[in-house]
C-alpha cells in the first residue's frame, strides 16, 4: 500500500497558478510567503502555509492579525476548500497510471493499492521514486511511503522518513514516531500525552487491558492496523474495471485519428480476454493520460455484449466526433487505456438462414451509434413496474438498457402485453365535462371533452383499479375504467372516480387514447 501526503497542497495550488506547474523545478521566485486564511472559532486564522512561511515560525491556526503583525509583507489568500478538493481529485486521476485502485485520504492524502503493479515500474523503490519525482516537476510537494498496511504507510508518509518499509521492520520504524501517527482522535491523543505517552514505543508493549479501559478500543485498533495485525479496507474512488488494457507511447499523440487507431489496437488485445470469459463488454471507458498530468475519460455503452474491435472502435469514433473539439490535447497523450466497466455473457448463437436476427442486430447498432453520439438518454423506452395504477405502471429508461433487458426477458418468461391499454397515456388525466351515463356502473353515453361532444357507439368495462394506500392514502377513491368508441370511430380510455349515490357526485377523466 502506497500512501501519499501533500502537506502544502493549498499553497502549491496557488503557486502553480501564479508561477506555472514547473515552479519547483525552476526555483521559487523571490516573493512573499504565501498563507491561506479561513474562519475558525469565529476568528480569521491561518489554515495553510508554504515552506517559506513555516521557516519564519508561523503555524497553523495562528491568528491572521498576529501573523501580519509579525510579517507585514505576508501574502494572505482566502482558503478555497473546493479548489483544493478538485486538485486532489486531479492528482488521483493522474495516479491511475500506476494503479486503478486509488482512494482519497482526507483533504491532503491518497492511498494507492500497488499490489501486482510495482514490477511494471522496476520495483517498489523505483515506483516511489518515479511518482515523487513526477509530482515534484508538477509543482507539488509530496511525501510517500510503501508498506504492507495502510496505517503504517500513512504514519511513515506524514511523520517518518517515507520510503519502503519491509515487514520485518514494522515495529522498529513505528516506535520512534509520535502518538499522533496512529490517526487517533484529538482527545485521545491529548490524554496520552498528558500521561507522558508521547511516542508509539511507549504503548506498543504496554499491557492492553488497562489501555482499553482508560482510552477505549480505538487506540489498540489503530495500533494493530499500523502493525498489520488488523485488516483495514480502502475503497477505491472509481469502479474497478473487470478488464483493462493500455498502451504506453514513446511519442505522444494528439489527433483524433491517432487516438482512434490506438484504441482499435487496444480493443484487439482485449478480445482474447473477453473470449476466455465467454463475455462481451457492455460499458467501455477510454482513459487518455496527457503528458502534463491531466486525464480525460470517455465512456460509451452498448445495447448488446460486444467483443469485436471494429464495433468497439466505432462507438468511440461516434463519441469523439462530438466531444473531441472540447478535449485539449495539449502536448499530446502518452498513455491510452481501455477499460471494460461492465460485461455480460456473449450470445454466440448463429443466425438462421431467414435472417430473423438481422433486424435485432441492426436496431442494436443504430441505438448504440445514436447513444454514443448524443448520450444514453437521447433514446428512451418503457419498462413495466409492479403497480396497477396506470401512470405508475411503466417508467422510461434509456433504450440502450431496454434492448438488453428485453432480450433477457425473451430468453426467460415473457412480460405480459396488455392490449387493453391505450397507445398514448396522458401524463395528467384531463377532466371530462357534461357526462350522461347509465347509473350506477354504466359507461358514459354522451360526454364533452376538449369542447367537442362525443356520442357512444361501443364500450367495454368497467375495470376497477384501486389506488395504492401506502402512497395515495387510505381514503383514495378507486377508479372504474372504460374503453369506449364514439360514432366517428375514435377510441378513448376514460374512467370514473367515485360512485353514484354518494354525497359527492363522481367525476370523469380522460386518461388516454388508442391508435
Amino acid at each position: 500500500m502506497l500512501a501519499l501526503s501533500f502537506p502544502h497542497l493549498s499553497t502549491d495550488r496557488i503557486a502553480r497558478r501564479r508561477w506555472g506547474p514547473s515552479w519547483r523545478s525552476n526555483g521559487r521566485p523571490e516573493a512573499s510567503p504565501i498563507v491561506c486564511s479561513g474562519k475558525l472559532n469565529n476568528a480569521m486564522r491561518l489554515t495553510a502555509l508554504d515552506e517559506l512561511a513555516e521557516t519564519l515560525g508561523l503555524r497553523k491556526e495562528q491568528g491572521v492579525a498576529e501573523a501580519r503583525a509579525m510579517y507585514p509583507a505576508l501574502d494572505v489568500v482566502d482558503e478555497d476548500i473546493a479548489a483544493d478538493r478538485r486538485l486532489l481529485e486531479a492528482i488521483a486521476d493522474w495516479c491511475d497510471r500506476y494503479t486503478p485502485l486509488v482512494a482519497l485520504d482526507g483533504k491532503e492524502g491518497l492511498f494507492l493499492d500497488i499490489t501486482g503493479c510495482a514490477h511494471l515500474f522496476g520495483g517498489e523503490k523505483a515506483l516511489l521514486k518515479d511518482i515523487l519525482s513526477r509530482l515534484f516537476h508538477m509543482g507539488l510537494d509530496a511525501q510517500g511511503a510503501i508498506s504492507s498496511s495502510p496505517g503504517l504507510s500513512w504514519a511513515m508518509s506524514r511523520f517518518g522518513q517515507g520510503g519502503v518499509v519491509e515487514d520485518e521492520e514494522t515495529e522498529r520504524v513505528l516506535m520512534p514516531l509520535p502518538i499522533a501517527a496512529l490517526r487517533l482522535e484529538g482527545q485521545t491523543a491529548d490524554a496520552l500525552k498528558k500521561l507522558g505517552l508521547k511516542y508509539i514505543g511507549d504503548v506498543i508493549h504496554a499491557p492492553r487491558a488497562p489501555l482499553t479501559r482508560r482510552f477505549g478500543p480505538e487506540l489498540l485498533l489503530r495500533l494493530d492496523q499500523a502493525l498489520g495485525h488488523e485488516e483495514e479496507p480502502v475503497s477505491p474512488r472509481r469502479p474497478i474495471a473487470s478488464l483493462s488494457s493500455e498502451r504506453r507511447l514513446v511519442e505522444p499523440i494528439g489527433t483524433e485519428e491517432q487516438v482512434l487507431a490506438i484504441t482499435s489496437q487496444i480493443a484487439v488485445s482485449l478480445k482474447p480476454s473477453l473470449e476466455a470469459r465467454g463475455a462481451g463488454g457492455r460499458v467501455f471507458e477510454l482513459v487518455l493520460f496527457r503528458v502534463d498530468g491531466r486525464v480525460f475519460r470517455i465512456a460509451v455503452g452498448a445495447s448488446r455484449p460486444l467483443r469485436e474491435p471494429r464495433l468497439i472502435a466505432g462507438l468511440f469514433s461516434e463519441r469523439l466526433q462530438v466531444i473531441y473539439d472540447d478535449i485539449d490535447a495539449g502536448y499530446g497523450f502518452d498513455i491510452l487505456r481501455l477499460n471494460v466497466l461492465r460485461h455480460d455473457p456473449f450470445d454466440e448463437a448463429q443466425a438462421d438462414f431467414e435472417g430473423d436476427r438481422q433486424g435485432e442486430v441492426s436496431l442494436s447498432a443504430f441505438i448504440d451509434r445514436v447513444s454514443a453520439r448524443l448520450g444514453a438518454d437521447c433514446l428512451q423506452s418503457f419498462q413495466l413496474r409492479e403497480s396497477h395504477v396506470p401512470e405508475r405502471a411503466v417508467i422510461t429508461i434509456p433504450a440502450i438498457d431496454s434492448l438488453s433487458r428485453r432480450r433477457k426477458t425473451e430468453q426467460g418468461s415473457s412480460l405480459p402485453f396488455r392490449e387493453e391499454r391505450p397507445l398514448r397515456l396522458f401524463a395528467t388525466p384531463e377532466p371530462v365535462e357534461t357526462v350522461l351515463a347509465e347509473v350506477p356502473d354504466g359507461p358514459p353515453q354522451i360526454f364533452r371533452w376538449r369542447r367537442m361532444q362525443h356520442q357512444l357507439a361501443k364500450s367495454e368495462g368497467p375495470e376497477r383499479i384501486a389506488m395504492e394506500w401506502w402512497i395515495d392514502g387510505s381514503d383514495a377513491e378507486a377508479r372504474d375504467y372504460f374503453r369506449i368508441e364514439d360514432e366517428a370511430g375514435h377510441r378513448y380510455w376514460i374512467y370514473r372516480r367515485g360512485f353514484y349515490g354518494q354525497e359527492v357526485d363522481p367525476r370523469w377523466f380522460m386518461h388516454g387514447v388508442f391508435a
